[in-house]
């Protein structure tokens, strides 16, 4: 052998124990923020969970706070406050046009453009000096409410984590609930520093900079999802047949034709007066029931605490005893909760009842796209589950007006809460009734 060969077969030898440092700088591989080697899905969970926070948080969580500023500032009625919730019916008239756009153009522009609209009317609304201002703002946040949620992020967590969607929408959604725990003493604190006009701004510019997060991290189609197979912490369940059947299920027209739809239209209708009812007036209930508003806020964090536990359960849950049973048991809970809030009367088994009623509610935002999907697939799921959206409008337009109506006349909100108690049991009921539509009805709809 030369001595040659022997540099060669050396220095061979000596470069192959030398680990290799080369980083792969391609578009492709870096992915959002140079870290490429990370599966893209779990920064599509991420950002998804941050925008359901925010976006929720603020809509919803946080209203109770500037029900008594606007009532001083500007004179109105706890009933002309609470029509601006009941403006909320254009997120159900507009939820099956946004399912429809984010089937045929994906959910990255429907939640950046939804988040932006939300964040102009946080804008406008710093700026209003009339009662038909705030009704007009407050329609432009809720037409931007659902493209910017639940809707978008049930596709997002069906196309990234196709195995464990249950445990994965569990932790998506519960940024409603986390987003909701830090919104609600941050935007206490605000008001009462630099006022509800300015709370509403700074509302506004943060949820413009989500939206443009959004843009820049969201891909929700199946070759984004096959570029990253096989990258650091991507699920086991990612395989080519999962990906390539993302689009199974039934179309819209054959979903319609089963009783399934109708009883769970029925039952999701009904159980959101829980929300729009009682939710958004927990904080002057329990000011009205003797608590003052720092140990009312309290309670609300731990409300939204239980509630983000809730998605986590029953999400992980669902994966063994379905979504629809869950939904049921999350239902039963809100019962028992809100039936010992009604008793409580300002007592120490408030907090009680509080954990009860959050370890209930919170499990809805996860386990409504979850029961959509396992009943009619991907094929047009935002089509679907825009439709059962729509009679949410039902709840989200006499819900507050109602609420607010009992209190005017009876100065407390005990009626609302024995309505909404009656309404869960019928929505039980139709939960129980809605099966899993025949097999062979949706191949066939498949192969169609």
């Amino acid at each position: 052998m030369s001595g040659i060969q022997r540099v060669l077969i050396e220095s061979r030898r000596w470069s192959s124990q030398i680990p290799d440092t080369s980083i792969d700088k391609s578009p492709e591989s870096q992915g959002i923020f140079g870290f490429g080697r990370i599966y893209r899905g779990w920064y599509v969970i991420g950002v998804s969970a941050l925008s359901i926070g925010a976006v929720l948080g603020t809509v919803q969580f946080a209203f109770g706070f500037f029900v008594t500023p606007l009532e001083e500032e500007f004179g109105w009625t706890r009933t002309q406050v609470n029509v601006s919730l009941s403006i909320g019916v254009v997120t159900s008239f507009l939820s099956p046009v946004i399912g429809n756009l984010m089937d045929r153009f994906g959910a990255k522009w429907t939640m950046g453009v939804s988040i932006l609209m939300v964040a102009s009317a946080f804008l406008l609304r710093s700026v209003m000096t009339e009662l038909w201002q705030f009704y007009l703002f407050s329609g432009i946040m809720f037409a931007g409410t659902p493209g910017a949620t639940m809707m978008p992020a049930g596709r997002l967590v069906f196309t990234w984590f196709p195995k464990t969607r249950g445990r994965m929408m569990g932790i998506v959604t519960s940024g409603n609930n986390i987003g909701s725990a830090l919104a609600v003493p941050i935007i206490a604190v605000l008001i009462g520093f630099v006022g509800w006009r300015w709370t509403w701004a700074l509302m506004g510019i943060a949820l413009i900079g989500i939206a443009m997060l959004v843009l820049l991290v969201i891909r929700d189609n199946s070759n984004s999802v096959s570029q990253e197979r096989g990258k650091r912490w991507a699920p086991s369940g990612a395989s080519e047949d999962e990906t390539s059947g993302l689009s199974n299920g039934m179309s819209v027209s054959a979903a319609v034709r089963t009783s399934t739809f109708w009883f769970l239209v029925i039952g999701m209708t009904l159980q959101q007066f829980v929300r729009t009812g009682i939710v958004s007036q927990m904080v002057p209930h329990l000011e009205q029931v003797g608590f003052s508003r720092a140990v009312a806020a309290s309670m609300m964090i731990v409300l939204a605490i239980f509630a983000a536990s809730s998605k986590l359960i029953f999400g992980r849950l669902s994966e063994s005893i379905t979504a629809r049973v869950s939904f049921i048991v999350i239902m039963i809970l809100q019962g028992i909760g809100l039936s010992v809030l009604l008793v409580s009367d300002g007592s120490v088994i408030t907090w009680v009842a509080i954990v009860v009623f959050g370890l209930g509610m919170g499990g809805v935002g996860a386990l409504t796209p979850l029961v959509i999907f396992d009943m009619f697939g991907l094929k047009q799921f935002g089509s679907i589950m825009g439709l059962t959206r729509m009679s949410i409008a039902i709840p989200i337009f006499l819900g507050p007006i109602l609420a607010g109506m009992i209190f005017d006349s009876k100065g407390m909100y005990d009626l609302m809460f024995v309505i909404t108690i009656g309404l869960l049991v019928v929505s039980i009921g139709s939960f129980m009734l809605a099966k899993t539509p025949k097999i062979d009805t949706i191949v066939k709809e498949t192969n169609d």
